[in-house]
């Protein structure tokens, strides 16, 4: 078994997927729904692991945090990947979780989902 993608609902597709693209996702492909409402992007990691993204006209405001917790994406550098990005909030700033290995930052995307930054520290 294996995850092929997470579908997420945005507000906008082009301000989400350049979000994104900070941590080395690409577009991979699209998709429009039969009655022309919803238009489904696709981006990718290195590693061909998607999400996909629902942009639905009229659709602009969601309940952060009501379908999932948050997105976790390695990075080399927890630091310098938290100072460079451009970001929607900052939930909590870098800092050692010893219990698990890894030094951690959380900061919102574009639609106020939480999107953790970790960094192994071995």
């Amino acid at each position: 078994m294996e995850l092929i993608h997470v579908n997420v609902n945005v507000a906008d597709a082009e301000e989400t997927i350049a979000f994104y693209e900070q941590f080395g996702f690409e577009e991979s492909w699209e998709f429009e729904t039969p009655d022309g409402e919803t238009q489904n992007r696709y981006i990718a990691d290195e590693n061909g692991t998607e999400l996909q993204l629902s942009d639905t006209d009229g659709d602009e405001e969601f309940e952060p945090g009501t379908a999932w917790d948050h997105l976790a994406i390695g990075v080399d550098s927890v630091d310098e990947v938290f100072e460079e990005i451009d970001h929607y909030g900052v939930d909590k700033e870098p800092g050692d979780q010893p219990e698990a290995g890894a030094r951690t930052a959380f900061v919102r995307d574009p639609d106020g989902r939480r999107v953790e930054l970790v960094e192994s520290l071995d």
